[in-house]
């Protein structure tokens, strides 16, 4: 017997197929990243690799099945998510897998969608062995956005922060330059290509006038949602410089100046009237209308007061906070996050988990919330 067949396991190769998977993050939305991997059973030898390129294309077991071609006979096909069994962008999986003549099936996660579960009982049904739970928790983790999008009926909202060592953005009179360096900015726009949209403010529109795009890496521009309550904001901005790849919102309230957002409306810029709040968007609402849209994955950048309202509220799942070498030192400086007053220690927002990398010469913190800890223990029911 090959001395290699215990190192060979499920969980190796299932690896293989998360490392593919990753290839496809960002493009595949609303979709999930899946990777696939084609094995010899009795070589344990790779006859083939595959994933989702982007949404609408071939799926990850369809590409990996098509590159295999009649070696695909008789072999284990390893796949992050539950193969498909409905006809949607694409025609479902299950019957490639069939017609492929794949023995045996060993899936990550069952896919939480209704409309798209059941793939497992199928093949199982018609003769094939399944087994699925491997590597679950890796690949939670790999398609959390899909997991947040189908589950909770919501985007997966991601926080990202850069700030000096002291939590400051800029000094009390606004003036502020870059203070990560930049292979941490790099790392931000990445952040970006993987995310649907990037949300701030409009004081962030006011002061930097950015154009939070992924100019920075090779990738696709985020949908670009500004908060403007009171439709203050005019289109001069480059976040307004909207075309094909660079498609922006602006999100106010319902009682807007009619001729205003026609100025925006016919710059091409998208206006969500949204309900307020205590005088503010309601971010509920707005999740709502994300949805409707089809975002998956939300990158709120800030300011500070946009960072505190989302974690007043509880909404942010995942953190991304990057602090550079500097001390600001300015006690009316801009803080990178701003909540509302506390009364006691036990109000403040701990973290759990944290891991720590330093880029050049700056650090970013990384972890996830309760909420985003919680959804990613969710249980998924296995067979």
């Amino acid at each position: 017997m090959n001395s290699n067949f215990k190192i060979l396991s499920d969980e190796f190769f299932m690896k293989i197929a998360i490392k593919e998977a990753y290839k496809g993050l960002g493009w595949t939305s609303p979709n999930p990243p899946v990777g696939a991997v084609i094995v010899d059973p009795f070589t344990k030898k790779i006859i083939a690799k595959g994933y989702h390129k982007k949404y609408g294309l071939p799926h990850a077991e369809v590409e990996a099945i098509k590159k295999a071609g009649e070696k695909a006979k008789g072999a284990i096909l390893y796949v992050t998510l539950e193969p498909c069994s409905h006809y949607g962008k694409t025609p479902p999986c299950t019957e490639k897998i069939l017609k492929a003549g794949i023995s045996k099936v060993v899936c990550g996660i069952r896919d939480p969608n209704p409309l798209a579960k059941g793939g497992l009982e199928y093949l199982k049904s018609r003769g094939i062995e399944v087994k699925v739970g491997v590597l679950e928790k890796e690949i939670k983790v790999l398609t959390r956005f899909f997991l947040s999008y189908i589950l909770r009926k919501r985007p997966w909202i991601i926080m990202k922060v850069a700030s000096s060592l002291d939590g400051k953005i800029a000094v009390s009179t606004g003036d502020s330059k870059w203070i990560t360096g930049e292979k941490a900015r790099k790392f931000a726009h990445k952040l970006r290509h993987i995310c649907d949209a990037i949300l701030v403010g409009k004081n962030t529109v006011l002061k930097d006038d950015p154009e939070l795009t992924c100019r920075l890496t090779k990738g696709k521009n985020p949908i670009r949602i500004v908060l403007d309550t009171h439709l203050s904001l005019n289109t001069k901005f480059k976040i307004f410089n909207v075309n094909e790849t660079k498609k922006t919102v602006i999100a106010c309230g319902e009682k807007v100046d009619p001729q205003k957002e026609k100025i925006f409306k016919e710059k091409g810029v998208e206006v969500w009237k949204l309900p307020l709040k205590e005088e503010k968007i309601d971010l509920n609402a707005l999740l709502e209308k994300c949805r409707e849209n089809n975002i998956s994955s939300l990158l709120v950048e800030g300011g500070g007061r946009i960072h505190g309202s989302f974690l007043e509220e509880n909404l942010i799942d995942e953190i991304f906070y990057f602090v550079g070498p500097v001390i600001i030192g300015d006690k009316k400086g801009i803080s990178a996050i701003e909540r509302k007053p506390l009364q006691n220690f036990k109000e403040a927002f701990f973290l759990k988990n944290i891991k720590v990398k330093k880029l050049g010469n700056s650090f970013l913190f990384h972890s996830y919330t309760e909420e985003g800890f919680n959804l990613l223990n969710t249980p998924l029911t296995s067979l």
